[in-house]
């Protein structure tokens, strides 16, 4: 099998997969965690003050990788930019937007997300490594979803890919979008990114203040966690239930 089909299949394996391997990811991260947090002298923060905001920093990195997700998911059409899993959807071809700076702005939005927890772990080799691993894995993802693109749109997608970068946004060339923005959108698709953020955040901190056998808990993560999965529940509640969040054409 030629590489360029290798890579696809791979693409498409892990596309289908990517929710499972998330999970290792966090499960692997989470030991890291406690590792640290038993041996702290191997913590690269060193004074309790500066660990203090380097919680807030880890959690505004993840933050942002949603605020861009919310951001790309709000101005796109339905059956574009999902989180499908079976099976790659596109009825259009996104262009203007944050996709005429980016060509994956998802991704990139998942890997700030990401980047938050794991620099929690606070070890830059393990730092070093999920980035290594998100750089091959979601290769193979875009490789994919890039070839499928290229066969349903043809030129079209062709010339606007040879415009706009893959990962790295361009820093000018900003398209304004056709569509106005769907909060509604957001909040039926995007609830499942802001309540993972505060849970694994607030898990983190739980995992440590047990090793460390002190209450010093963080009750702002804490709180957040609780309100980001009432607010999950409430939202899922809305979209099978209700019509509510549903707005034609979006």
């Amino acid at each position: 099998m030629a590489l360029q089909e290798d890579f696809e299949k791979q693409g498409m394996w892990l596309f289908k997969h990517r929710g499972s391997i998330s999970f290792i990811i966090l499960i692997f991260g989470l030991l890291v965690f406690v590792w640290t947090e038993s041996h702290p002298e191997n913590y690269w923060v060193k004074s309790e003050g500066v660990n203090e905001f380097y919680v807030w920093f880890c959690l505004l990195i993840s933050l942002a990788g949603l605020v861009i997700r919310s951001f790309t998911v709000g101005y796109t059409p339905a059956n574009t930019s999902g989180r499908n899993t079976k099976t790659q959807l596109a009825d259009k071809l996104n262009t203007t937007g944050i996709y005429s700076v980016v060509r994956h702005p998802l991704y990139l939005g998942n890997f700030f997300m990401w980047l938050g927890p794991v620099l929690m772990t606070g070890h830059f080799w393990f730092v070093a490594v999920v980035c290594l691993f998100y750089w091959v894995y979601y290769e193979r993802i875009m490789f994919s979803e890039e070839q499928f693109l290229r066969r349903k749109f043809g030129e079209t997608y062709t010339s606007w890919a040879e415009k706009v970068p893959a990962f790295i946004p361009l820093l000018h060339g900003y398209v304004k979008s056709d569509l106005p923005f769907s909060w509604k959108k957001v909040l039926k698709k995007e609830k499942n990114g802001l309540a993972a953020v505060f849970f694994i955040f607030c898990l983190l901190d739980v995992a440590g203040a047990l090793i460390r056998k002190d209450n010093h808990l963080n009750y702002f993560l804490f709180g957040g966690a609780v309100l980001t999965f009432l607010l999950y529940l409430i939202l899922k509640f809305l979209k099978y239930r209700t019509n509510i969040l549903n707005e034609e054409g979006r």
